[in-house]
């Protein structure tokens, strides 16, 4: 007999895992925002960077959309989630250090592709030991302490572009190392035993047929997963933009913008994000609204948009992307907390996390075309109004929706 879900988990254990989570966004933050655009934009040159940039996207968003539902499904099977962690950290590092060596375009898509494959080797277990240990009456406070992960991730991205600290290489070095500072702690010193997610249907101990009373709450949580998962989807893709995107769109700008003036800016509003969202997410404990802090950063989010789109100075797109980060950074972890209510089986956490993170990972694949389609002829104002009115779609979608605890 599984044994039952503890009423609340300790702040040191939640501690650890937001450390080992923040770990997951400094693998990927840094790399993917500031590192991997520079090296586009030295091998291929500023004019077809952005289409480099593009495919290398699509590709790796392609594999970790299947890396994160296969080793989701692989750990689900295993029961072993700390261990896939393990081999994941261990081959994503080991792959990093690999991009300094990359010269050729086929050379960096084909180990982007493979890193994606191994981060989300470490990412998709991480996420599923979150559902069995956390009760959901701690999914809020889970979700604030989350969003310091970006903030983290954005911090990363500071430090190691910090003027003449690292090489290109190096940077990649010391990005392998604090992730793997932040992950080993929760390897270590972490709770492995599997718990059942306190917010999710049990599966139905092998009988033919559902038990009376499973099949109706299980099609209630599905539709409610439904809906979360397009408003998810549809702030993402805005997201999404600005996350592979803010470099370019700042030196269209401002021609003298520099990696460190970017990675500095990133890593100001995400840190700034967490502490909001820590707020947010403990009132909504507290009132047992889980969903009102979400709209408010959905409609937050889709009017920094429009600011956005307006802007022709630094200091007004400094403001505007500002705001659209703390609203999105918010929305994104408490969304992440929240989605574990939803969850149909508690014997496939980790098959149904990786399919509800294609709402990150589908957005990789539909950006860069979108990117290449509306940029050329209406500059990133056009996509940014684009994006302003999926953000307000998603809240819409979140306005009816209500938990029953």
């Amino acid at each position: 007999m599984a044994e039952p879900a503890p009423d609340r988990l300790s702040l040191r254990v939640l501690l650890l895992y937001t450390l080992a989570w923040s770990g997951g966004a400094i693998a990927y933050v840094p790399f993917l925002t500031i590192l991997l655009p520079m090296q586009v934009t030295v091998l291929a040159g500023d004019r077809i960077a952005v289409s480099w940039l593009a495919y290398i996207l699509f590709a790796g968003a392609v594999a970790a959309s299947l890396g994160n539902i296969l080793f989701g499904y692989l750990s689900d099977r295993s029961g072993h989630r700390l261990g896939w962690v393990t081999l994941g950290l261990g081959i994503s590092g080991a792959l990093l250090l690999l991009m300094a060596h990359a010269t050729s375009f086929a050379t960096i898509i084909v180990l982007v592709i493979a890193w994606q494959l191994g981060l989300n080797m470490m990412l998709a277990p991480l996420a599923a030991w979150a559902g069995e240990q956390v009760p959901d009456r701690q999914k809020g406070l889970l979700g604030g302490l989350l969003a310091f992960a970006p903030g983290m991730g954005g911090l990363a991205s500071a430090v190691v572009t910090l003027p003449g600290l690292a090489a290109a290489g190096e940077r990649l070095v010391l990005v392998m190392v604090m992730v793997t500072a932040c992950v080993i702690p929760l390897l270590l010193l972490g709770p492995s035993r599997r718990l059942p997610a306190t917010g999710s249907v049990p599966p139905d101990a092998g009988s033919s047929s559902p038990a009376p009373g499973i099949q109706p709450e299980r099609a209630a949580r599905a539709r409610l997963a439904r809906r979360m998962w397009l408003a998810r989807l549809a702030v993402q893709i805005a997201e999404a933009a600005l996350f592979s995107f803010l470099y370019l769109w700042l030196r269209r700008i401002d021609p003298t913008m520099d990696d460190f003036r970017t990675a500095r800016v990133l890593s100001l509003v995400l840190l700034a994000a967490a502490p909001i969202a820590l707020l947010a997410g403990h009132w909504g404990d507290r009132r047992n609204r889980p969903i009102a802090p979400l709209m408010a950063c959905a409609l937050v989010a889709s009017i920094a948009l429009l600011a956005m789109a307006a802007a022709r100075s630094l200091i007004a797109a400094y403001v505007a992307y500002a705001v659209f980060g703390c609203a999105t950074s918010t929305f994104l972890a408490l969304h992440s907390a929240q989605t574990l209510r939803v969850l149909p089986r508690t014997d496939r956490i980790g098959r149904d996390l990786g399919l509800f993170n294609l709402t990150n990972t589908v957005p990789s694949l539909v950006m860069p075309w979108l990117t290449l389609a509306l940029v050329p002829y209406f500059g990133f104002s056009g996509l940014f109004v684009l994006l302003a009115l999926l953000s307000l779609c998603a809240a819409g979608l979140l306005g009816s929706l209500r938990f029953d605890r």
